[in-house]
């Protein structure tokens, strides 16, 4: 048996669960198993990277821990947090890793292209963060180096002004990238923003199909 330690991963990609994902479905469709269908098309965006280590942080959602667990890779972390602050929460559970780059993901961004989460880290090559705007409001999705930049601490990815905040706060303006902009599924007309014609989000496709209302155990 080869007890040799892991090297630390150079990146980390992890899909932040909070309260709010999947909590308003379009009718039909139980929230929670809403919510477990968009984590779970997240976090297969995530395990694709390549080169990152995925993992799940669960925010202030401890019903649904075990479930999300059951969606993912064998050996990946879910970390379940709480901390006034759901992106502070991710990043100080992602950097007791040892990674030296990380990249949080909104839970609610299935259709999420990898392309986009990789101008996010390309962009650390020159700036300190890189965000991926949200359509509506908010973030997409925050990469930034390890440990972060004391300044990026006011913004969340579910503020609405969180890209004005993160702009007035930079301490120079290549201090901030900010990536082309993406979607989330915050609301239930925003399934109309799902492109039918990109691969993946399967277990979306499924539940929007359904329109179960059987919600899981538990």
């Amino acid at each position: 048996m080869d007890n040799a330690p892991r090297p630390a991963p150079v990146r980390v990609a992890a899909v932040l669960v909070t309260p709010d994902t999947g909590a308003l479905p379009p009718p039909g469709i139980d929230p929670d198993v809403y919510a477990l269908a968009l984590v779970e098309d997240t976090y297969e965006v995530a395990a694709g990277l390549t080169g990152c280590e995925p993992v799940v942080v669960v925010w202030r959602r401890p019903r649904i821990t075990d479930r999300v667990a059951e969606l993912t890779w064998p050996g990946t972390t879910v970390a379940d947090v709480d901390g006034p602050q759901p992106l502070r929460a991710a990043l100080e559970a992602v950097e007791g890793r040892g990674a030296e780059q990380a990249v949080i993901v909104a839970a609610d961004a299935p259709d999420l292209p990898p392309l986009l989460i990789g101008k996010l880290l390309r962009g650390l090559g020159s700036a300190e963060l890189a965000v991926c705007p949200a359509e509506g409001g908010g973030l997409v999705a925050l990469a930034c180096r390890l440990p972060p930049p004391p300044w990026q601490q006011g913004a969340d990815l579910d503020a609405p002004d969180a890209l004005a905040t993160l702009a007035r706060a930079r301490p120079t303006r290549r201090a901030l990238s900010v990536a082309p902009g993406w979607h989330r599924l915050r609301a239930p007309a925003d399934i109309d923003r799902l492109d039918q014609g990109l691969e993946g989000w399967e277990s979306t496709r499924a539940v929007l199909a359904s329109g179960t209302v059987n919600r899981p155990p538990g």
